[in-house]
């Protein structure tokens, strides 16, 4: 099979979506591989590591996308990219198409077959391609959040661990998941106050077995979560549904009972959010403020720390991409469930009934998807 790789276009998004060792894997297995000219450039990797591994340059976007029968991305097509599909190519990437409804369209008339990462599924019922960078964004959320909170980026003022005599900040995190979970050892470890909130009784046993009197953890109410805000200086929402729109756990109304100065950071708003004042945001400006509340809304932080977030998902997403170029795209969906359940587009239609029914959109199996 004929692999391509472009080079990412999104603002600030420096990384790649195969590394040069995974381009050798999949030569080694016998396939040809196309990367676009500088595609790894952002993680230090230049065309001649690629060219050593075995693949073949492209000059242009344009050329590497005609080339490839299965296209391999790291974050959603933006629409000029969705116009170089065709009906008889496979996309492989992030799609988040639940809060992107001009993008789901775009992809629906290209006719490709699209499969996201983020709903993608392991044994456990796990999101092995979404865990690397919800792990690496839940570390990061905790590290802006704290810049955040210094006086001249718009917060409090406050050191997230304190000092002996002086109380830590409050952290409150939404979401037990992986995100959560690695927001809260980050925060743990610098110091802070923090608590947690899930609707699992048994994920919050975990955690609190897990982490003793270290972190709170709280059974998520609206009336608990509406108390905790008002007490926090942080918030980190990491809830996360898989493909569907993130529920809005903060409303506006919330937000403005908060301390001037606090900060939000919203892990969910590749997903539409989690904070009703969310709106995306870039790493050239991250932050927005609404009713003297910091928000720190950037839809791709792991490209911030391009190099370790591209290693993360590389080792993931490897795996897959052989099983696709091996045994062609239907045979290798139609033998793994795990890898239907990222079946996000085919045929012209969306397949994936969450996102379907989240953008209002004809919700359709492909007739070669067994049931």
């Amino acid at each position: 099979m004929i692999i391509s790789i472009p080079k990412e276009i999104k603002k600030h998004e420096y990384r790649v979506s195969m590394t040069p060792d995974a381009v050798a894997e999949c030569v080694a297995h016998g396939h040809e591989v196309w990367v676009e000219t500088g595609a790894g450039h952002g993680v230090g990797f230049d065309d001649t590591d690629y060219v050593d591994a075995g693949a073949n340059i492209a000059a242009t976007a344009q050329e590497t996308f005609e080339k490839g029968e299965l296209i391999v991305k790291v974050k959603e097509p933006q629409l000029h990219e969705c116009a170089m599909l065709r009906a008889d190519q496979t996309l492989f990437t992030y799609l988040h198409l639940a809060a992107d409804k001009p993008q789901a369209e775009a992809l629906c008339k290209s006719g490709a077959t699209c499969i996201a990462y983020e709903t993608v599924t392991d044994h456990h019922g796990r999101l092995p391609l979404l865990s690397p960078m919800s792990e690496v964004a839940g570390r990061m959320s905790v590290q802006v959040g704290a810049a955040a909170l210094e006086r001249h980026n718009g917060g409090r003022g406050l050191l997230l661990g304190g000092v002996p005599g002086v109380a830590p900040a409050k952290v409150v995190i939404l979401g037990g998941g992986v995100a959560g979970t690695h927001a809260a050892q980050m925060a743990i470890g610098m110091r802070a106050d923090v608590t947690l909130f899930d609707i699992s009784d048994k994920r919050l046993d975990e955690l609190d077995q897990l982490y003793g009197g270290r972190l709170k953890t709280i059974y998520s109410t609206r009336s608990a979560v509406a108390k905790a805000v008002m007490e926090a200086d942080l918030i980190i929402g990491a809830v996360l549904i898989p493909g569907a729109a993130a529920p809005k756990l903060v409303t506006a109304e919330m937000v403005r009972t908060m301390k001037p100065g606090a900060v939000l950071v919203d892990i969910a708003i590749d997903q539409g959010g989690c904070f009703e004042t969310s709106k995306p945001t870039t790493h050239d400006a991250p932050t927005f403020i609404v009713d003297g509340i910091v928000h720190y809304c950037v839809a791709n932080m792991p490209g911030a720390v391009a190099l370790t977030s591209a290693m993360a998902l590389g080792k993931a997403t490897l795996p897959f991409v052989l099983k696709l170029a091996n045994k062609g795209i239907k045979d290798a969906i139609n033998a793994d469930r795990h890898l239907a359940n990222g079946l996000n587009v085919a045929g012209g239609y969306v397949c994936y009934e969450p996102v379907a029914k989240d953008l209002d959109m004809t919700f359709r199996t492909p007739d070669w998807l067994e049931s």
